[in-house]
């Protein structure tokens, strides 16, 4: 049996690579088959079953590992692909599952690593060529690249807890300077075995095979969290027994090296450190069950180390009488280090060892280039909305806000067109009259209120289905002695999420009432509009002023009044450029395309470099460029709409200045003025109506949802009281054996996802429906001994 460990490897199972895969491409990049990379999963398919199979060649996991760092290039960590493997020293124990593929290629390394160790483990060790080998095997850089650059990339990509305990710092740690002790030794024995190596020499060899085996046992015994339960009891007391047995050693050597300088009291004093180390290394291999060969070994040396001790001390006794210095006295060993981690050129640069024509994915488009693509896309979108779309909506709706409220056009209509009516008006009150607007709001209110009646409806049908469960429950409690939770406690969340929704019709319906009684202060006013012209011109009074007129005051009228309709034809005429503007840059954004500029750029990175989105941020700028000519354009009539506003408001103090004293213009000015303002109200009515109608819409969704969750908890209440009802009946006639009552049941009820428009659902100040507050239902604790009486529905309601 050999003295030395290896690491076993980690469990894995099959994996359902195509269908992953596929899914991926199918969802990620449109413009590709999925099965044009047929080749490429089914050579992944195989890589992968050769290296988790019963028999492992070091190409098999090589290979595998070379192909995982350049899929990693072109493949999200997170494919939905579920990849799992068992911990280490426990193959039957339950797997950890993690869809990453850093996960596959971290626990790939690992068994590379625990590959290279059984290789020097099986070594002839007996020859020098069996040593070299062995030395070189357990020298394999696996872990420590594991370590350095697999491992960070899956901390990144998952929580801390998640990471398998296997695969922290810690334990990787512990296993690298275990296999970098297990190659020194080998060292050590190599000069053993060539007998040309002077005694000092080998005390520091050993002395540094100790030195490892310490940290190894340190960095098991010392982490946090703990990583010493998951390695075998008999792992921990094998390093600690080699780590005492070439403490001993090193003693042991030295203490020759001061016998040939005629240094007698420091080779005792060698000699004793060696016993008193030998023997508890002997202790510890003798109970804990190591290897017979590790436990043959500290014997013989423990033997040696008492015989050159009881000679050394007999010739100090008769020839020499040297003063022997304690341990802490004698001069250190300095240990002599001569191995290191050496990582497989397979591994440091696969690409040679894979070439360019059997690359996995080498056609398909790399994740960091789709991403970058991606993301230039929000940002571009991001650009258009924010800097074009509601810079222009908010110009516009300045000017406009302003031209309201100084009364324009209006006042200058009624100055303008004291015959006839406005166009303006006209085309708003032929809005109302082919919309049949009154008619249109008269059958809305009835449809909503018809909606909301529905939901009210479905609301009672649901909390009378959990009225009658509690009436079942309390008879149940009658008849039989129970401990399970009384409905009124079980139902919590079903009852308080009823509240919820009662809260929200009741806001509703307030909001509902405001809207109608807008539309009865309103609705003279809106069917006004939908009378004909003749009739609607009959009811504004006439305004006109003398067409040649003399008058000062109507002379300074006339010339404030076409100033203003000019610098209001310029700003119709600035807010038409703006609606281009945006327009245009819409069409640009619709024919923009910066997958080829991507694509070329991706083409120049080097094959098997990781490709993040970052590296393609230049031309991601470069590329917006192009839509800031329209936001610099948008800004340039900003400032030439600041400085018509403030003309028109010049002006149109002047003109109402000059017409200040003239009651037929103000007459007139506020019939057009009510017109406008009631086909606004009317909009407005619509628009609150529309909403009422999609709020109550969606909340039937919700509750009828509600409704089936209502049906479903009850349905298991009454499984379970039927199942106790039996428990109890086959269990009467064992009076002495107590029934146990069975735990509440568990349930998680999802509700349909809805999404009424913002407004209403912030006046009612509740979550939209797609809120997680409407998704979950949290059972509440275990029931308390008392049980209390039944209570009516209304009883029960809590405050939500």
């Amino acid at each position: 049996m050999p003295n030395q460990l290896s690491i076993p490897f980690k469990k894995s199972y099959a994996l359902p690579l195509k269908h992953a895969v596929q899914n991926h491409i199918q969802a990620r990049h449109p413009e590709t088959s999925p099965h044009a990379f047929q080749w490429d999963i089914s050579r992944w398919e195989a890589l992968r079953k050769e290296a988790i199979s019963g028999v492992v060649h070091v190409n098999s996991i090589e290979a595998l590992t070379r192909h995982l760092v350049f899929i990693l290039t072109k493949l999200p960590v997170d494919i939905a692909l579920e990849i799992s493997y068992a911990t280490v020293f426990a193959p039957t124990s339950l797997p950890v599952t993690l869809s990453n593929l850093q996960f596959e290629r971290c626990a790939t390394l690992f068994n590379l690593a625990a590959l290279y160790s059984q290789l020097a483990s099986a070594e002839d060790r007996s020859k020098t060529a069996g040593v070299k080998r062995a030395s070189t095997y357990y020298q394999a850089r696996a872990l420590s690249y594991l370590a350095s650059s697999a491992l960070p990339k899956l901390k990144s990509t998952i929580a801390a807890d998640d990471i398998p305990i296997d695969l922290t710092d810690a334990f990787i740690e512990s296993l690298q300077n275990l296999m970098l002790a297990q190659a020194q030794e080998c060292v050590w024995q190599r000069a053993i075995m060539e007998t040309t190596y002077s005694n000092g020499i080998v005390a520091r060899l050993s002395a540094q095979a100790s030195t490892l085996y310490a940290t190894a046992l340190s960095k098991i015994q010392d982490a946090s969290p703990s990583i010493k339960h998951v390695f075998p009891s008999d792992w921990t007391r094998h390093i600690e027994a080699k780590q005492l047995h070439f403490l001993a050693a090193a003693q042991y050597r030295k203490g020759i090296d001061d016998l040939e300088a005629d240094r007698y009291g420091h080779e005792i004093g060698r000699l004793i450190v060696a016993q008193s180390a030998a023997k508890k290394g002997y202790d510890i291999a003798r109970r804990g069950n190591v290897a017979p060969a590790v436990l043959q070994d500290v014997k013989s040396l423990l033997g040696i180390v008492e015989k050159n001790l009881a000679r050394a001390e007999r010739d100090n006794d008769l020839i020499y009488h040297k003063d022997v210095p304690s341990a802490s006295a004698l001069p250190t060993i300095q240990p002599a280090s001569m191995v290191q981690s050496i990582t497989p050129p397979e591994i440091l640069d696969p690409k040679k060892a894979i070439g360019d024509n059997q690359v996995i994915f080498h056609s398909l488009l790399s994740y960091g280039a789709r991403l970058a693509i991606e993301i230039y896309h929000d940002r571009r979108q991001g650009y258009l909305k924010d800097e074009i779309v509601n810079r222009a909506q908010h110009l516009s709706d300045k000017a406009n806000d302003t031209i309201r409220a100084l009364n324009l056009p209006a006042s200058l209509d009624a100055l303008e067109k004291p015959i006839g009516l406005p166009p303006s008006l006209l085309k708003k009150a032929e809005e109302v009259r082919l919309e049949n607007g009154p008619l249109r709001i008269e059958k809305l209110i009835e449809d909503i209120q018809m909606l909301a009646q529905r939901d009210s409806q479905i609301l009672s049908d649901a909390m009378d289905i959990l009225d009658d469960e509690a009436e079942e429950d309390e008879n149940f409690r009658v008849e039989r002695h129970t401990e399970r939770l009384p409905s009124h406690e079980a139902n919590l969340e079903l009852t308080t999420k009823a509240q919820g929704y009662q809260g929200a019709i009741a806001h509703a319906g307030d909001s509902d009432a405001v809207v109608r009684l807008r539309w009865h202060e309103w609705e003279a006013n809106i069917t006004q509009l939908t009378w004909d012209e003749a009739r609607l011109e009959a009811c504004v009074p006439s305004s006109t002023l003398p067409a040649n007129g003399t008058d000062k005051s109507n002379s300074e009228t006339h010339m404030h009044a076409r100033k203003l309709r000019l610098a209001l034809e310029k700003l119709d005429d600035l807010s038409r450029a703006r609606a281009d503007l945006v327009r245009r840059a819409e069409l640009l954004v619709d024919a923009d395309d910066i997958e080829p500029q991507v694509v070329h750029a991706a083409a120049s990175i080097e094959r098997w470099t990781e490709v993040h989105s970052s590296m393609f941020d230049e031309i991601l700028d470069e590329e917006l460029v192009k839509f800031e000519k329209f936001h610099n354009d948008i800004e340039e009539g900003a400032v030439q709409q600041e400085d018509l506003l403030n003309v028109i408001r010049t002006e149109n103090d002047a003109f109402l200045l000059s017409r200040k004293d003239d009651p037929s213009v103000k007459e007139r000015e506020h019939a057009l003025q009510s017109m406008d303002l009631a086909y606004h109200k009317y909009k407005e009515i619509i628009r609150h109506l529309d909403e009422g109608f999609q709020f109550y819409n969606n909340l039937a969704g919700i509750l009828m949802t509600f409704k089936d969750s209502c049906k479903e908890w009850t349905r298991s209440r009454r499984d379970e009281m039927h199942s106790m009802s039996r428990s109890m009946k086959s269990l009467s006639v064992q009076p002495e054996v107590a029934a146990v009552p069975p735990s509440p049941p568990s349930q998680d009820t999802p509700l349909a996802s809805a999404t009424p428009k913002p407004s209403r659902m912030a006046a009612l100040n509740i979550p939209p429906p797609d809120s997680a507050e409407w998704q979950t239902l949290d059972l509440p604790p275990p029931p308390p001994k008392a049980q209390p009486k039944k209570t009516s529905r209304k009883a029960k309601a809590q405050p939500a």
